[in-house]
C-alpha cells in the first residue's frame, strides 16, 4: 500500500532539510555583514602610519561600498537556482560517504571481534545483518524500495540472478539487504576489478562477498551452494545505456552462460524499475567518456542523481537450462526475460518526474503503457527488427579481457563462440 504524500517520512525530511537550509543560508548572510560591519569601525578607531593610511581607506571605502550595496533577495535568488544542481551532484558523494561509514564500522567490529575469529567463522553476520538494517532503512525512506518476487529465490541451494545495471547499482544494495534480513543468506555478488583497488573497499567487499570473479570462480561459488548476481553489461552498461530506452548493452559476452553451463544452476532474471532514473550521466561528452573508458577501463564518467524515485525490485521465474544447451541460447534466453521485464514494468520513456510521482501514487500500467512514443504522438516499440520482436543494439568491443586465476590477461577478438569472454567488466 502505498504511503499518502502528508504521512511520507522521506519527503517531510526533505522539505525540512530544504528549509533549514534556506534558513542557515540567510542567517550565515546576516551574520556575515554584522561581523563586517564592526570589523570596519574596528579598522576606522586604529592609529595607523601615515605612508599606510591612503591604503587603509581605500580598502575600507571598498567594504563599506561592498556591504552597502549586498542584496540579499539577489543571493538568496541565486541559492534556490543553483540548489538542484548542487544537490544532484552532492547526493552521489553523500552516497560515498555513506559506504566508507559502513567501512569504518566494520573496522571497527573487527577490532572488536579480533580474538574470536579464530574459534568462530561467522562472526561477520553480526555487522552483516547491521549494515543491511542500515540499507534497507535508506532503501524505504528514500526510494520506497520493494522487491517483487522475493519466493522465487531459494531458501537454500544456489542460484544466479542476471540483471540489467542501473547507473549505480543501488537497487543490489537494497536487495542485498533483503536477503540478509529476510532470506538468512548472503547475495554474493560479481563486481569490477576497479572496485577492488578503491582504498579501504577491501573489507566491504570481503564481508558481503564481492568478487572479481573469473568463470572458474563463479562455479565454484555456486558449487557452493551460494546466491550470485552478475550484471552483464557492466560498468559499460551502467554508464552508457540510455536512459529514454534502457538499452541492454550485453554485447557479445558469453562467460555468464558459461557459469550457467559449468554449474547447473537455476537462473533468475532481474530488473528494477526506475534504477536508470535514481542516478544518471549526463549526455554531453558521452562519446568521449566512452572513448577514455575503452582505453582505461576506469569508469571516468559524472554522475548526478539521488532522486528519490520509486524503486521495485523485479525477480522473474526461476529458468533452468538442460546440460546440452550453448552459451549463445542461453544469451538469447535470459536477455528476453530481462527485455520484457523492463517491457512489463518500465513506463519509457524514462522520466524522473514520474518514478518521484510513482512514489506517491503508483498505477500498476499495461504493456502498452511502455511503449515509446514519437514526435508525431504514434506509439512505436524502442527499435523492431524483421520479425518485430525488440533489439537492442550491440556493443562493439575491440576485444574481451579475462582474468585468470595466476592473475594474468588475455585479450581476443569478439566473435561468436570466443572462449575468452568476461563474466562481468
Amino acid at each position: 500500500m502505498t504511503t499518502p504524500f502528508f504521512k511520507n517520512p522521506s519527503i517531510g525530511t526533505a522539505v525540512s532539510v530544504v528549509f533549514n537550509s534556506e534558513l542557515l543560508f540567510i542567517l550565515t548572510l546576516t551574520i556575515t555583514q554584522m561581523f563586517i560591519t564592526d570589523f570596519l569601525h574596528f579598522m576606522e578607531n586604529m592609529a595607523w602610519p601615515s605612508w599606510l593610511q591612503p591604503h587603509v581607506e581605500v580598502l575600507l571605502l571598498w567594504m563599506s561600498w561592498s556591504i552597502d550595496y549586498v542584496d540579499l533577495n539577489y543571493l538568496e535568488y541565486l541559492f534556490w537556482l543553483f540548489l538542484p544542481i548542487f544537490i544532484a551532484f552532492v547526493v552521489p558523494v553523500l552516497l560515498l560517504f555513506f559506504i566508507y561509514g559502513c567501512v569504518i564500522f566494520l573496522h571497527i567490529y573487527q577490532l572488536r571481534h579480533e580474538i574470536a575469529e579464530a574459534y568462530q567463522s561467522s562472526y561477520w553476520n553480526g555487522a552483516r545483518t547491521s549494515i543491511a538494517s542500515f540499507w534497507d532503512a535508506v532503501g524505504y525512506l528514500w526510494h520506497g524500495y520493494e522487491v517483487s518476487g522475493l519466493e522465487n529465490i531459494p531458501d537454500d541451494g544456489p542460484a544466479l540472478l542476471l540483471y540489467y545495471h542501473g547507473t549505480l547499482p543501488i537497487d543490489v544494495y537494497y536487495l542485498i539487504a533483503k536477503c540478509v534480513l529476510h532470506k538468512k543468506r548472503t547475495l554474493h555478488c560479481v563486481g569490477d576489478k576497479f572496485i577492488f583497488k578503491i582504498p579501504g573497499w577491501g573489507m566491504i567487499c570481503k564481508v558481503f562477498c564481492v568478487t572479481p570473479g573469473t568463470v572458474e570462480d563463479c562455479v565454484h561459488n555456486l558449487n557452493e551452494g551460494n546466491l550470485l548476481c552478475i550484471a552483464p553489461g557492466g560498468v559499460r552498461e551502467a554508464l552508457f545505456s540510455d536512459a529514454a530506452t534502457y538499452q541492454i548493452m550485453w554485447g557479445k559476452r558469453l562467460g555468464f552462460a558459461k557459469v550457467v553451463i559449468g554449474s547447473n544452476t537455476p537462473v533468475i532474471p532481474m530488473f528494477t524499475e526506475n534504477c536508470r532514473d535514481a542516478f544518471r550521466t549526463p549526455h554531453w561528452g558521452r562519446k568521449m567518456f566512452r572513448w577514455l573508458y575503452e582505453k582505461t577501463r576506469l569508469p571516468i564518467c559524472p554522475i548526478y542523481g539521488g532522486f528519490p524515485v520509486k524503486m521495485r525490485t523485479h525477480l522473474g521465474k526461476v529458468m533452468r537450462f538442460s546440460e546440452t544447451v550453448t552459451p549463445e541460447e542461453i544469451k538469447k534466453a535470459v536477455k528476453k526475460e530481462v527485455r520484457d521485464l523492463i517491457r512489463e514494468h518500465q513506463r519509457l520513456p524514462g522520466s524522473i518526474m514520474r518514478g518521484i510521482v510513482q512514489r506517491f501514487y503508483d498505477r500498476r500500467h499495461s504493456k502498452t503503457d511502455v511503449l515509446l512514443e514519437d514526435l508525431t504522438g504514434r506509439r512505436t516499440d524502442e527499435t523492431t527488427d524483421q520479425n518485430g520482436t525488440i533489439e537492442d543494439i550491440e556493443d562493439e568491443d575491440s576485444g574481451v579481457e579475462e582474468t585468470t586465476r595466476n592473475g594474468t590477461h588475455r585479450t581476443s577478438e569478439n566473435k561468436e563462440g570466443t572462449e575468452n569472454s568476461p563474466v562481468a567488466t
